[in-house]
């Protein structure tokens, strides 16, 4: 970054601080227990802190990487009071999403783009001009030209007044609505999914966070890595040897710039399957084998795993059981590559109507992370989205917050989560 822009995002980040006091009242989950000190480590199956204690992971998303590439919300609510529901209701990290894009922009394409010009380039001029003016009066220390980028800045010192850890994830290449094994951003060589940017992209993001961001902790690879069908001319082999070069490749060039933050490794199938990784070969792939003491960022290596409702199985122990042969015993197997393990994404319909909550699914998801001392990130905090697939003002049911994220979705939801953040925090003894 110039010296000018550099000077831009810090007058920025203190306007934020300034002006958007957290309220000394509001009583929270997380006051109470103290902040882990960075950077963060992985020490055999556990994350440690700076002093070698254990890290619970008590996170959810917030996207950033469809069409507007702006973090979600900003149109309804200001980022204090949003960063305010995490901390009320005990979150300490959240999985903040980003596209490539973004990246290209900023290196190829003539420079970061403004607030105005995002906001049109994705709604249209007069619905982009309606959601800018909202997003000013929610957030009046941004200006029309104020980047993509610096409303990050600004959404991370939100995150880091109130000792919220960044995990910034990789979401997709080109920005929009993540996933089909049409869109382009499948696989490595996809039409969208070029690997030298990518890989560009990661350690630009890795060394901007570093310089910025006070509480980054760990960046996620790529999200939800699955078959590509769009016959891209440079596709390359869906296979575990292809994930192994351009994983490890990217790993080792976050490291090289910014050796403090974890590094998360999705697998394949939408992030279903990590088992080849977590047991370092696989049949279906007699070359591959993967060993990962043998990387000077051994240390710094997260396996991450997603789970949505497919219907497995109602009973838990088998539940469990197949959610271990997919790579779910990260933490626990005594050959491989035993290491941490994150639920990434997980989640269901938040609306009190759908029992959701209170399913099978759920019941045995959050036993088995409680038990296990995993990591979580639920997905979504997301009321709404200013546009998905098309729709602007996309309501999103799996939404922790409301549509205009100013109160919880549902009242027997958000006290299941609650429940959860409780029990895996006194899994961790605190």
């Amino acid at each position: 970054m110039g010296s000018s822009t550099s000077k831009a995002v810090t007058g920025l980040l203190c306007t934020l601080t300034i002006s958007c006091p957290v309220p000394i009242s509001t009583a929270t989950v997380s006051a109470t227990r103290s902040f882990q000190p960075l950077p963060f480590s992985s020490s055999d199956r556990w994350i440690v802190d700076a002093k070698g204690n254990n890290v619970p992971v008590v996170g959810i998303n917030w996207p950033g990487a469809a069409d507007t590439m702006l973090p979600e919300g900003l149109g309804y609510q200001s980022i204090a009071n949003i960063v305010q529901w995490l901390t009320d209701t005990g979150f300490n990290t959240v999985r903040l999403t980003f596209a490539i894009e973004m990246v290209d922009d900023i290196l190829d394409n003539g420079g970061d783009v403004t607030l105005s010009d995002t906001l049109t380039q994705a709604l249209g001029p007069a619905n982009g001009t309606i959601i800018l003016a909202d997003i000013l009066t929610n957030n009046p220390e941004f200006t029309a030209n104020t980047t993509r980028l610096q409303v990050f800045d600004a959404v991370a010192a939100g995150l880091a007044a109130q000792n919220i850890y960044v995990h910034l994830d990789n979401h997709v290449s080109k920005a929009m609505w993540c996933c089909s094994l049409t869109d382009g951003n499948s696989w490595f060589g996809d039409t969208y999914f070029d690997t030298d940017k990518w890989i560009r992209g990661l350690s630009y993001m890795a060394t901007h966070g570093k310089a910025n961001w006070q509480t980054f902790s760990s960046m996620g690879l790529r999200n939800e890595l699955r078959p590509a069908l769009t016959g891209a001319p440079n596709l390359q082999p869906y296979t575990w040897s292809t994930w192994k070069t351009y994983m490890t490749a990217a790993a080792s060039a976050i490291y090289s710039v910014n050796p403090e933050v974890l590094i998360y490794f999705s697998g394949l199938e939408s992030d279903f399957n990590i088992e080849p990784a977590v047991g370092g070969s696989t049949l279906l792939d007699p070359g591959f084998s993967f060993d990962v003491a043998s990387y000077e960022w051994a240390h710094k290596l997260v396996f991450e795993m997603h789970e949505y409702d497919e219907n497995i199985s109602s009973s838990c122990p088998i539940y469990e059981a197949i959610l271990e042969s997919f790579g779910a015993d990260a933490t626990t197997r005594t050959t491989g590559n035993r290491g941490p393990l994150v639920i990434s994404e997980w989640g269901h319909d938040e609306t009190d109507a759908s029992d959701a909550w209170q399913s099978a699914y759920t019941e045995c998801l959050t036993q088995f992370m409680t038990d296990r001392q995993l990591g979580w990130m639920l997905w979504v905090l997301a009321g709404s989205y200013y546009i998905r697939s098309g729709t602007q003002d996309y309501d999103e049911t799996y939404g922790l917050l409301d549509h205009t994220w100013s109160d919880y979705r549902g009242v027997n939801s958000s006290a299941a989560i609650k429940q959860l953040v409780e029990s895996t925090y006194a899994a961790y003894g605190q």
